[in-house]
Formats: C-alpha cells, structure tokens, sequence
C-alpha cells in the first residue's frame, strides 16, 4: 500500500490534505465511477456522435482509444484544456507563480508542477507495474519535491515562467496518451489488489485532483499583489 498515497496525498494551501480519510475518498469515487460506468455502456455510437479531437465538449470514445478509455482520454482532457490549469494560469508573470500568500502555503507554480509530478507517479504504478513509493532515488529526487510539496517545495520550486510549467504538463500528458492508446477497457477496469481501485478511480482521481489544485491556483490569483478583488 502506497505510504503517501491515497491516505495523505498532499497539503493544501491552508495545510490540509486532499483527501484525508481513503474510505471517504472511495465513496464518492465508487459512486462517481459507477455512473460514468453506466454513460460508457452505451458505447455503440453512431459516428457522428463520437468524440473529437475538434469540438472539446463533446465527450465520448476517442479514435486510437479503445471506447472506454477513450471516452476517459476526452474527460481529461476537457479537464485540461477547457477548464483546467492552462486557462487559470494565463497571462501569469514569473513573480506571480512564485508569490507566497503565506509561510505555510503552496505557490502557483509549485502546484502546477505538483499536476505533473502526480500524473507522473500514477504512470510509473499504472503502466509500468511499480509498487507505490519503489521508484528509482533518481525518480524521487526530481519529483519527490513538487509531489509532497510543503517545505521542500517552497524551497526548490521558484524562479520559472509560465511556459516552463507547461512544457512539463504537456510532455507528461503527452507520455499518458500514447500509453493509453496501447492499452484496452479490460485494463481499465482492472483492480489493484493490494489498493482495492481500479485503474479507472486511479487515473479519475489524477483527473478530480486537477480540479482541486486549479480551484487553489484561482484563489491564490486573485490574491496576488494588485489583483482585482473581482478578477475571474
């Protein structure tokens, strides 16, 4: 069972974890998993009522994805790419995404780099097969920093544009994506039993968790020296 994840996954910016209480977290995940369970069983879709790559809101199984997983490859990256970290974060200056609200809190940029170190530890358990935390020390020491994030994090992650960040989000995604498409709905639905998820809740919770930390980075910016109190 994985030390840091899923029972304490990270601190948030007022030093709360993500989730803290694995059952709880599970709960809403099997009841989230089994409606959009019940959405992918209609998979016998008429062509012109896929998804595709051109129209973002029109979630659905994918071309180069089996229909399962490819109608999760749109929920992501819908996540990402309509309502995600890359809208948030635009027009974000270096100062910016290295500004302290407080001691104790996260900067944007750490948190967008913390998007891509999650994403990338959830590759290495589901792709590659590894036990959670058994990972190469060459592993942790590039990740482990952006991944637990508190004072490691305050100390090392600072002094990027905006552009680096995101070259990291879209080289990881990108690695995700063409694992996904080697990979079939079996697989998705397979269950680790030592976790008792499945790699769908794993990678849904990569995807929630997106959600949770770009709701931290739209409050941090609008309190950022000079925001407007009534910035979006």
């Amino acid at each position: 069972m994985p030390t840091s994840i899923p029972n304490s996954l990270v601190e948030d910016r007022f030093g709360n974890q993500c989730f803290s209480n694995r059952r709880n977290f599970l709960k809403g995940s099997a009841a989230l998993t089994a409606g959009f369970s019940a959405l992918f069983g209609a998979l016998s879709l008429p062509k012109t009522s896929q998804a595709s790559e051109s129209n973002l809101n029109i979630l659905g199984p994918r071309p180069g994805y089996t229909p399962q997983v490819g109608t999760f490859v749109s929920l992501l990256t819908w996540m990402r790419e309509a309502n995600g970290v890359i809208s948030a974060t635009k027009g974000l200056t270096k100062d910016d995404l290295d500004y302290l609200i407080d001691p104790k809190a996260n900067t944007i940029g750490a948190l967008m780099l913390h998007l891509a170190a999650t994403e990338t530890y959830y590759q290495l358990n589901t792709f590659d097969g590894k036990k959670w935390d058994s990972w190469p020390d060459s592993v942790k020491q590039q990740w482990d920093a952006a991944m637990n994030l508190g004072d490691a994090g305050r100390k090392t992650i600072k002094g990027h544009d905006r552009d680096y960040y995101l070259n990291i989000l879209q080289e990881t995604r990108a690695k995700t994506l063409a694992e996904f498409s080697k990979r079939d709905d079996a697989w998705l639905m397979a269950v680790d039993k030592e976790w008792h998820w499945n790699n769908f809740c794993k990678w849904f919770h990569v995807c929630e968790h997106e959600a949770h930390h770009t709701g931290q980075i739209a409050f941090l910016r609008k309190r950022l020296p000079g925001a407007k109190p009534d910035a979006d």
